[in-house]
Parts: C-alpha cells; sequence; structure tokens
C-alpha cells in the first residue's frame, strides 16, 4: 500500500510538473539553471512529435518563457532556437511515424490515440492543404495531429518542410515575442498565472466552437 501510494504521489507531482510547468517557470529557472533548456525542449518536442502528448502545454509555454526571458532569468536568443529546433524536430517526427504506421492506426480505434482526433486534424488537412501545417501550429490538438495526418496522406517532404520550418518560426516568434516584450509590464507581472490560462482558453477556443458546431450539425441532420 505504501509503494503504491508513493507511486501515486509520484505521478501527481510528474504530471502537476508537466501541466503547470508554465505557471511554476519562474521557480523553476531558479531551480533547474541551465537544465530549464532542456526539459523545455522536451516538452514541446514531445507535444509537437507525439500523437499520445496534446495535453503537454504548448503556446502557454511559449509565451511563458518569452516572459521570464523579459526578466533576463533566461535568453531570448536561447528559448527561440531551442524552442524552434524543438516544433521542427517534432513535427518531423510526427511526420515520419505518420508515413510508416499511421494508415494501420487509422483503420481501427486505439487505446491511446482517439480516431477523432485524427479525423478532424484530416478534415482540417484537406480543407487547408500544405497551409494545414502552418495554421494547425496555432490550434492545440490539431497542432499535434496535423503532421501526423500529412504523413499518412504522403505529402511530399520538401513541401511538409517547408510549412513545417514557416509554421514553427511563425508560431514561436509570435509567442516567445509576446511574453518576451509584455513580461516587463507589472499589470502582466501581477497577473501572470491569469494570463496564461487566458492563452490557454483562447488556444482551445476554436477547437471547442468546431466540436459544438459538430454536435449542433448533427441534430440538425437527425
Amino acid at each position: 500500500m505504501e509503494f503504491l501510494a508513493s507511486s501515486w504521489d509520484l505521478i501527481l507531482y510528474f504530471t502537476d510538473f508537466v501541466l503547470h510547468i508554465d505557471v511554476h517557470l519562474f521557480e523553476l529557472v531558479e531551480k533547474y539553471g541551465l537544465w530549464i533548456y532542456g526539459i523545455i525542449f522536451v516538452i514541446i518536442f514531445c507535444e509537437t512529435g507525439l500523437v499520445v502528448a496534446p495535453f503537454l502545454p504548448g503556446d502557454s509555454l511559449l509565451f511563458a518563457s518569452g516572459v521570464v526571458a523579459g526578466t533576463g532569468l533566461m535568453g531570448y536568443w536561447e528559448i527561440m532556437l531551442i524552442m524552434c529546433a524543438a516544433g521542427i524536430l517534432g513535427d518531423a517526427v510526427n511526420y515520419f511515424i505518420g508515413g510508416h504506421i499511421g494508415p494501420a492506426i487509422f483503420k481501427r480505434d486505439s487505446k491511446l490515440i482517439k480516431r477523432e482526433h485524427l479525423l478532424k486534424a484530416q478534415a482540417f488537412y484537406e480543407k487547408h492543404g500544405g497551409k494545414a501545417i502552418v495554421l494547425a501550429r496555432f490550434i492545440p490538438i490539431i497542432r499535434t495531429f496535423a503532421p501526423f495526418v500529412a504523413g499518412i496522406a504522403l505529402m511530399r517532404r520538401h513541401t511538409f518542410f517547408f510549412y513545417n520550418i514557416t509554421g514553427c518560426l511563425l508560431w514561436v516568434g509570435a509567442l516567445v515575442s509576446s511574453g518576451y516584450f509584455l513580461g516587463n509590464l507589472p499589470w502582466v507581472r501581477e497577473n501572470f498565472g491569469l494570463i496564461v490560462y487566458a492563452i490557454i482558453i483562447v488556444s482551445v477556443l476554436p477547437v471547442a466552437v468546431e466540436i459544438i458546431k459538430t454536435k449542433f450539425g448533427r441534430k440538425k441532420e437527425s
């Protein structure tokens, strides 16, 4: 029982550490020093590169990192470089995984991957074409599944990498820079936690609207 209790506490600690890294980023920088760059890299890489990890913080972590960089605790260009590298590599890995094992997963339900998410990403991809890779960067969940679906659709590699790099530069540049330049404002520091949660809500809003539209559309058809 003690082992199970300690294991459960460890799981809860790890979950809180990952899901709220954006909120506690100031404390983490002071505690881990330069290791924070590696931690951030891993989280962004997993959020963009693993279809089983769409729950990890993306937009909020980029903004929060920019805010911390604005205080001088982290380097702006170091964050930009690391975030871009993690995002580009993550999407690339996701793309290649989609091309190799995606078709088999797409045909049946999986315990780790929701087929509903794949179908939404596929519809998004078919609607916007190559630009979907760029647009998806700014939409949680879709961001994680879009490169996977692009791999399944056998999108040409040079085309994918063009949109992958372009989208990542825009995504990282916009959010990190916003946090960096707004982070010096007193009201941003005082309400940092609320702003992070607001970004999460705004990021998820398009997905929520799409789900509501889909549900109401099905009711009307029936």
